[in-house]
C-alpha cells in the first residue's frame, strides 16, 4: 500500500508540474500571445496591375513567408462599405488575426470593423486618424517617402542638367511634368519634394502638374502624360498607379521618373529611376508585435534607415551619367539630418520665405489646421503624424487643373 501511494503522490506530482508549465506559457502553442497559427488578412484596392497595390502585396508575401505566417488578400475593393465586409469575411470565414488594409479611402471602414473585433488588430495605409481615434486595436503606418522622392528628383535633376549641357534644352526650358492623382496632401508632398530634389541640382527647374482624379486610370494618366508633354514637359514623373504616363514617355521618347516600383521592361529607353515604399519591414513589426503580446504603434513611420524608403536600381541608358554616385551623397546627406527636404531656405511661397505653417494633422470634418510644422526653419513632414501633411503651393510648380483634369 506505501509503494502504492507513493506512485500516486509521485504521479500527481507530475501533472501539477506539467499543468502549472502550460498555465505559465512554457510552449509556443499554449501561450495565447504568441498564436501558432497566425493570420494576416490583407484589403487592397485593386490589383497587381496597380503599381501601388502590387507593391504591397509583394511585401505582404515576403513578410509572411519570412514570418512563417499564413495569409488571405481580398483584391478590387473599393473605398466603401466593402472594405467592412472584407474585412469581416477575413476574420469570420479566414480566421485573421492581423487585418490591413492599403488605400486611403478605407479608413473609416476598418475603423468601424476594428470596433466590432476588439480582439483582432487592425493596421492601416496612409490613414490619419489612429493617433485620435482612440480605438487601442486600430493602427495607422506611412513612411517618410518624400526623401525617396526628392532622391528621385535629384536624378531627374541630373538628367535635366545633361539635357542642356548637350544643348537639347535651353536652361530656361527646364520643365517637368507630374501626373497626380488628387490634391491630397500626399500627393502635394511627393510632387514637392520631387521638385525641390530637382531644383537641389538644376535651380532654373519648374514643373506643371495635372490630376486625374483617381488613383488609378490608365487612360487618364496617359492623356495627362501627354498634355504636359504637348505643353513643352521634358521629364515626366507620377503619382498615380497606372503604366499610363510612363508609356505614354516611351513613345514620346521623354525621360521617366516613375513611382512604386520599376517600369523598365516596358520603358527601357526612358525609365530613369523610381521611388517607393518597402512594406515588408511593417509587415514584419506588426507580425512580431502580435506573435510576441506587444502593442503596435498607433501610428508608425518608416525611414531609410528602417530600409521602408528604397530606390529601383537607376537605369544607366536613361540616366545621367554620375546619377548613381550622386544618390548615394545625397541619402549619405538626409540620414545625417545635413539636408531637410523640406528646409524653408529652399522655396518660396508667393515670393516669401515661409516662416510658420499650421498643419492639418489632427483631422476633423471640417479639416482644421492645428499643429504648428515648422521649426528651426524647416517644416516637418512625418513629426506629428505618419501620414504627409504637407500641402503648401510653392513657387515654381503650376497646377494646370484643380478640378482633377476637368
Amino acid at each position: 500500500m506505501k509503494k502504492l501511494a507513493k506512485v500516486l503522490a509521485l504521479c500527481l506530482a507530475i501533472s501539477m508540474i506539467a499543468l502549472c508549465f502550460g498555465a505559465c506559457g512554457g510552449t509556443k502553442d499554449q501561450d495565447e500571445n504568441k498564436p501558432a497559427d497566425l493570420k494576416v488578412g490583407f484589403i487592397f484596392l485593386h490589383d497587381e496591375q496597380s503599381t501601388y497595390d502590387k507593391n504591397f502585396m509583394d511585401a505582404a508575401k515576403a513578410a509572411c513567408e519570412e514570418m512563417g505566417v499564413e495569409y488571405a488578400q481580398k483584391t478590387q475593393i473599393p473605398e466603401s462599405k466593402d472594405c467592412y465586409d472584407a474585412a469581416v469575411e477575413l476574420i469570420e470565414v479566414d480566421g485573421c488575426d492581423i487585418i490591413f488594409a492599403d488605400s486611403f479611402g478605407h479608413e473609416s471602414f476598418l475603423i468601424d470593423a476594428a470596433k466590432k473585433y476588439p480582439e483582432v488588430q487592425f493596421c492601416h495605409a496612409t490613414g490619419t486618424q489612429a493617433h485620435t481615434a482612440g480605438v487601442a486595436n486600430f493602427h495607422n503606418a506611412f513612411a517618410s517617402i518624400y526623401e525617396g522622392r526628392y532622391l528621385a528628383g535629384v536624378a531627374a535633376g541630373l538628367k535635366l542638367n545633361e539635357m542642356i549641357d548637350a544643348g537639347e534644352i535651353t536652361a530656361d526650358k527646364a520643365k517637368m511634368g507630374y501626373v497626380g492623382a488628387f490634391t491630397f496632401a500626399e500627393v502635394m508632398s511627393g510632387y514637392t519634394s520631387f521638385y525641390l530634389g530637382a531644383k537641389s541640382v538644376c535651380p532654373t527647374v519648374t514643373m506643371d502638374v495635372k490630376f486625374t482624379g483617381s488613383w488609378y486610370d490608365e487612360q487618364k494618366e496617359k492623356e495627362a502624360a501627354q498634355a504636359l508633354i504637348t505643353g513643352g514637359c521634358v521629364l515626366i514623373s507620377q503619382h498615380a498607379d497606372s503604366m499610363g504616363a510612363p508609356t505614354a514617355c516611351e513613345t514620346a521618347g521623354v525621360p521617366n521618373v516613375s513611382y512604386n516600383g520599376s517600369t523598365l521592361a516596358a520603358c527601357p529607353n526612358t525609365f530613369i529611376v523610381s521611388s517607393r515604399i518597402d512594406w515588408t519591414p511593417y509587415f514584419k513589426y506588426m507580425i512580431e508585435c502580435v506573435q510576441n503580446g506587444k502593442a503596435i504603434d498607433a501610428d508608425w513611420t518608416g525611414t531609410i534607415e528602417t530600409g521602408s524608403v528604397v530606390l529601383t536600381d537607376v537605369n544607366e541608358k536613361a540616366a545621367a551619367k554620375g546619377t548613381k554616385e550622386k544618390l548615394e551623397e545625397v541619402k549619405g546627406k538626409l540620414l545625417d539630418g545635413s539636408i531637410n527636404v523640406f528646409d524653408t531656405a529652399n522655396f518660396t511661397v508667393k515670393g516669401e520665405k515661409l516662416t510658420t505653417y499650421m498643419a492639418d494633422v489632427d483631422t476633423d470634418a471640417k479639416f482644421e489646421k492645428d499643429t504648428e510644422a515648422i521649426e528651426n526653419g524647416v517644416f516637418y513632414e512625418s513629426k506629428h503624424r505618419s501620414a504627409p501633411y504637407f500641402d503648401v503651393e510653392i513657387d515654381g510648380i503650376t497646377l494646370l487643373d484643380r478640378n482633377y483634369g476637368e
